[in-house]
């Protein structure tokens, strides 16, 4: 049930850790995927381009969770690396009751701020109604998504990506079906689109959770472990929150990108939405190889083997670049009958403006690849603060180049801005680990020293 990332060949580890975590990522794409295909082809432009700006939303909305979820999990991996299942029930108590308060409230405030939230986002008003009535059902899925991503954070932290992937599997096949009987056969528009996504959300998360309850009862607290702890509760929220204002950071300044778009009008909206949609699929792989390069990275920081840290690092570097090399240039030299996917061939101005925003990023995909890893890398060795300033310096460079760039040469200036940020962070984030990677692994180093006088220990004692 459980991985051990400690032992055995590194890059065979990795490859065989990782495979269920990419499969998992690209089934739940399907669930705004399918909303976008189906919204795309039978509802029309404006739906689409309501459907697509919707989806920037929520991803941003989620990434609060997945951030807090997926610090936890790095100091749930941690504790699993030192073998300390105390210290891990308690932490796996404390983290869920903390991003449980905090998804309630998120959840209380999208709906009071529905409106305020599309204004700030320059919503056209043919789009207007459309994106409202979508979201207004959308948003009852995220206490479901606050389960799945909670759970199948503290899962991959053990070293279980496979759980994860089947239920995101049945309930990405459920969304399809459900988006063709409720869009198709009922007509109920890109209501019944969120509908159908809601409700696969609901049948992932509540499965899930069950899982966890009735296989992994090791990993959840006992009545033993019902008190407080001040000392793991910090530790969660300093991993939690910074992890949490990493990813949120990052995906505002794609909400605020997204606004520029939509001040581009109803086709260039469309083309960016269908257009991020294969973005997505296109580099999901790579940001899961980032996070389970962390769980990695984690565990054998708990268990005290540096140097198995820095034989990782040198071949999770080798096996980005080669995915990523790959991916670009499928996505380059496919870009039109990709788009064709999503947007009919008689729509030429969508079509061209999707394929030229493809064939801009696609070309630097290894910059958003060694980002993910970076971000792993420090989420891992506590150190996700500097995962922060990464994120700060890549999405601010792209927001300020997009708005300065837009003004002179339009929309192909935002499109260019988004590579732009990811190499100027990489160049700091590889610069910072050059200049401190012994304090780094510090943490790992002194628990290697501990785990040796123990062992010394315990064979005098013998």
């Amino acid at each position: 049930m459980y991985r051990d990332l400690t032992k055995g060949n590194i890059t065979k580890t990795l490859i065989v850790f990782v495979l269920p975590m990419m499969a998992g990522n690209l089934l739940q794409q399907f669930y705004n995927v399918a909303d976008t295909l189906i919204v795309g082809k039978f509802l029309g432009s404006d739906a689409l381009a309501a459907v697509g700006s919707a989806y920037t939303l929520m991803t941003f909305l989620v990434s609060i969770l997945l951030g807090l979820s997926m610090g936890a999990g790095a100091l749930f991996s941690i504790y699993q690396g030192k073998g300390d299942r105390a210290r891990l029930r308690s932490a796996v108590l404390h983290a869920f009751g903390l991003i449980a308060a905090l998804a309630a409230a998120m959840n209380v405030a999208v709906f009071v701020l529905i409106d305020p939230i599309l204004g700030l986002l320059q919503v056209p008003d043919s789009v207007y109604p459309l994106m409202r009535e979508y979201l207004w059902v959308i948003f009852w899925g995220i206490s479901a998504t606050f389960l799945y991503n909670f759970f199948s954070c503290l899962l991959r932290a053990m070293g279980n990506s496979a759980a994860p992937l089947a239920f995101l599997g049945i309930s990405a096949v459920l969304n399809i079906a459900l988006d063709l009987l409720f869009v198709l056969v009922f007509g109920w528009g890109v209501g019944g689109a969120a509908a159908a996504t809601v409700i696969a959300q609901f049948v992932s998360g509540i499965g899930i959770t069950l899982y966890v309850r009735l296989r992994c009862r090791d990993m959840l607290p006992t009545r033993r472990d019902l008190r407080w702890n001040g000392g793991v509760l910090r530790e969660i929220f300093s991993l939690s929150i910074l992890t949490c204002v990493q990813q949120s950071v990052m995906n505002f300044g794609i909400l605020m990108v997204q606004g520029l778009v939509n001040s581009f009008g109803p086709v260039v909206m469309a083309a960016f939405a269908a257009a991020v949609k294969i973005d997505s699929f296109a580099y999901m792989p790579v940001q899961d190889f980032g996070n389970a390069f962390s769980t990695f990275v984690a565990q054998n920081y708990g268990a005290g083997k540096p140097e198995r840290i820095r034989a990782g690092i040198k071949k999770s570097a080798l096996l980005t670049a080669g995915f990523c090399a790959v991916v670009s240039t499928a996505v380059i030299v496919f870009a039109k009958p990709l788009m064709l996917i999503f947007v009919q061939p008689e729509e030429t101005t969508i079509l061209a403006e999707g394929v030229r925003y493809l064939r801009i990023v696609a070309a630097f995909y290894f910059g958003i690849g060694a980002l993910f890893m970076l971000y792993g890398l420090y989420r891992a060795v506590k150190r996700p603060g500097m995962s922060v300033v990464l994120t700060v310096i890549s999405l601010g460079t792209r927001v300020a180049l997009a708005y300065l760039l837009a003004h002179f040469v339009g929309v192909v200036g935002i499109w260019a801005s988004i590579s732009i940020g990811w190499l100027l962070a990489d160049a700091v984030g590889v610069a910072y680990y050059c200049l401190r990677k012994g304090k780094l692994l510090q943490g790992a180093d002194e628990t290697c020293v501990q785990n040796t006088l123990d062992k010394g220990a315990e064979d005098l004692y013998n």
